[in-house]
C-alpha cells in the first residue's frame, strides 16, 4: 500500500479509536463500569489489578489498547509491511486519536458554557422586575 494511503488510513482509522476510547472512559453508557473500576484502581492491594482497572478509566491508557485491536482486527501497519510496521502504526493512531479526543473534548468543554452562558442570561431576563 502507498505512503499516501496509509496516512489516509492512520486519519481515517484514528476516529473508530478515538470514538470508542472516549466513549468507555466517558460517556453515561459506561458509567457503572467506569465507577466501578475507579474504586478498584484506588483499592486493590496488588499493583497489577489497579493498573488494570484504571486502564478502563483513562482515555489515554484504554486509546493503546483500543489501538491494538483494530490494528490487528485491519492489518493495518505503517510505512513497514512487518511487525515494525504495526507497531509503529498503534503508536501513530494513539497519538491521532488522542488528538482528536482533546478537540472533542475542548469543543465539549465550549458548548458547555455556551450554554450555561445562555442559562444565565435567561435566567437574568425572567427575573427582572
Amino acid at each position: 500500500m502507498p505512503v499516501s494511503q496509509q496516512v489516509v488510513f492512520l486519519f481515517l482509522l484514528a476516529i473508530p479509536i478515538a470514538s470508542v476510547s472516549w466513549t468507555v472512559t466517558h460517556e453515561e453508557i459506561f458509567r457503572e463500569m467506569r465507577e466501578y473500576c475507579e474504586a478498584r484502581s484506588k483499592n486493590c492491594k496488588r499493583v497489577v489489578e489497579r493498573k488494570a482497572f484504571y486502564v478502563l478509566t483513562c482515555e489515554y491508557c484504554f486509546s493503546h489498547w483500543t489501538a491494538i485491536f483494530f490494528v490487528l482486527f485491519t492489518g493495518y501497519h505503517l510505512l513497514l509491511a512487518d511487525w515494525r510496521g504495526v507497531v509503529i502504526a498503534v503508536f501513530a493512531l494513539v497519538w491521532i486519536a488522542n488528538l482528536y479526543m482533546s478537540g472533542y473534548a475542548r469543543l465539549r468543554l465550549d458548548i458547555k458554557a455556551e450554554r450555561k452562558a445562555i442559562e444565565n442570561t435567561g435566567d437574568a431576563i425572567s427575573q427582572r422586575p
